[in-house]
């Protein structure tokens, strides 16, 4: 039977929220800096791709939170919707991230069940197996209401028609099939984008489509991905970038003498409360979004008066994570000064285990620890560069899968007057090659090439013990089997662990070498770093070995060849 081959579930359920939140945030991360490249409506300030993955990265931690707490079992899509919107709720950044937040409220309400649903509307709770096609369009239409709901004074061109065509797409497709109908959504809203230009001038006049609405397209097309297995992409639109002939509105132009400050904080507040707060702060400035319920608030509003907008949120209720953005005439937006007494460069760098961590803080570096199957959040990195408190920040990731978090955390700290260069490093011993020719007295730019070239140059492997049988590039290996990978491939399936480094060293060092780095993991003797080593002396001239410990939470081994 075809749908039982299938591999995703054609209904939505929180398996399948689970693994939209996890594409979309891949999604966003490859997109990021196309959106905010085209970012021009309401104010040019380049940060909507940023905001929106910080947004959607907030909500799939939340998710993951939900399935964290109920292990073994598995949370039902009503408390995994709950959790997405109540994830991105508090995570909200910037406009975009603010009506994305909105949104996906909006379609909690529906799949989430009698505590989260409109009286009347077909809930979650009747599908025990998830939500259908029908439920899915329910929820998109709902979506979209209440994204505009949200905002103050809405505009045409922007991600609100992106969502509205969305929606109505979602309704004409007539289908109980989820993936059908998240396929005709995403179908609606690219339709949708491309005709932004010719609906609000400042688009127009730029030539690029709406930034939010086409962060929407990556989180929709995401959807598809989870639902169907299939991979979309807009036809004809490698980037943000619109041919127009005109546009239809003669608004002036977003930026043109707006507000000079971004306020944004999350409110505790009861419902007759926010409404008075939304008259007040109108009245204060614009592009107004206030998202929520139940109590809980994100406020977002760009004011000349900063400390009237806040004072607003105190006699509403208690306003909290409060955060102020001048907007600069420079890149993007602009804090406070930096302190004085900066130093000039530091280097951040995610290291697994405790061992390593030392060895990286004697380099000078601030780390920020990880454990396996636990990265860190581009929260946690942009806390790392405010603590090293320096002008300039090398950052190094360690891992390819924290690339786009990584990107997320630099371009945030730049907002805040850092000039950080981000060294795309996959493993902790391309940072160790890379510390290893630091600098600090050498100019930025040679710093980061020099560690670029180091890192480059650094082969890396791995060595890791199989969970379950699966199928790996070097065949079908078992629990408990030794696998080697070189550069993130599984190249060897061994019994133990000794023999199976070395076919690793030697595959390693096949195309040369002059320095091998081997870190050990908690549970590797001395015993076999020694007779790594000896293997290395006695079979390879001219290659030196160095052996660190990684301590607790590193890998089992990794191996660095320069």
């Amino acid at each position: 039977m075809v749908k039982e081959a299938k591999q995703v579930p054609q209904n939505l359920d929180a398996v399948a929220v689970r693994a939209w939140c996890r594409l979309a945030l891949d999604a966003l991360g490859r997109a990021r800096e196309e959106i905010d490249s085209i970012n021009v409506y309401p104010v040019a300030d380049g940060d909507t791709g940023t905001n929106l993955y910080l947004t959607v990265e907030s909500a799939s931690q939340a998710v993951d939170a939900a399935f964290t707490g109920h292990e073994p079992a598995l949370p039902s899509l009503a408390e995994t919707v709950r959790a997405m919107a109540h994830g991105a709720l508090i995570g909200a950044r910037g406009n975009s991230g603010t009506i994305l937040s909105q949104l996906l409220r909006g379609m909690a309400q529906i799949l989430g069940g009698p505590d989260g649903g409109e009286a009347g509307e077909t809930r979650e709770a009747d599908h025990p197996d998830g939500a259908d096609g029908h439920i899915l369009e329910l929820a998109l239409r709902r979506a979209a209401e209440s994204a505009y709901e949200a905002v103050a004074h809405p505009v045409e061109g922007t991600v609100l028609t992106v969502a509205t065509a969305a929606a109505e797409a979602a309704g004409a497709a007539g289908s109980t099939d989820c993936g059908t109908v998240a396929r005709a959504a995403y179908d609606g809203a690219c339709a949708a984008l491309d005709r932004t230009p010719g609906q609000l001038a400042v688009l127009g006049r730029a030539g690029v489509v709406d930034a939010g609405g086409r962060g929407l397209v990556a989180v929709l097309g995401a959807l598809v991905r989870a639902l169907s297995g299939e991979t979309v992409s807009r036809k004809g639109a490698d980037s943000g970038h619109a041919r127009v002939e005109a546009a239809e509105c003669d608004e002036p132009p977003a930026d043109a003498g707006g507000p000079a400050f971004e306020v944004i904080y999350l409110l505790e507040a009861d419902d007759s409360a926010v409404a008075r707060l939304r008259t007040r702060l109108d009245r204060l400035g614009d592009s107004l979004v206030v998202v929520g319920g139940d109590g809980l608030w994100n406020v977002h509003v760009h004011v000349d008066d900063a400390g009237a907008a806040v004072e607003a949120g105190v006699e509403a209720g208690r306003p909290h994570r409060i955060r102020i953005t001048h907007f600069g005439a420079g890149d993007a937006h602009t804090t406070a000064q930096p302190p004085q007494e900066r130093t000039q460069r530091a280097i951040v760098a995610v290291v697994p285990g405790e061992g390593l961590a030392g060895l990286y803080a004697e380099a000078g570096a601030t780390t920020v620890p990880t454990r396996v199957g636990e990265p860190p959040a581009s929260g946690e990195l942009v806390d790392a560069i405010r603590r090293a408190h320096a002008r300039e920040v090398v950052l190094l990731p360690n891992d390819a899968e924290l690339r786009h978090t990584a990107a997320a955390a630099a371009a945030q700290a730049r907002t805040e007057g850092v000039r950080v260069a981000l060294i795309p490093t996959r493993s902790a011993v391309q940072g160790i090659a890379a510390l290893a020719v630091h600098a600090p007295d050498r100019r930025f730019d040679e710093d980061v090439v020099a560690m670029t070239s180091a890192a480059g140059a650094t082969r890396y492997g791995e060595l890791a013990v199989a969970e379950r049988q699966s199928w790996t590039m070097a065949g079908i290996c078992q629990a408990g089997d030794v696998l080697g990978l070189i550069d993130g491939d599984v190249a060897v399936i061994g019994a133990e662990v000794a023999p199976t480094a070395t076919s690793v060293l030697d595959r390693m060092l096949s195309a040369g070498g002059e320095m091998v780095t081997l870190v050990l993991g908690e549970s590797v003797p001395d015993a076999v770093a020694e007779r790594l080593e000896k293997h290395v002396r006695d079979t390879y001239l001219a290659v030196d070995t160095v052996v660190y410990r990684g301590g607790r939470q590193s890998a089992l081994m990794l191996i660095g060849v320069e």
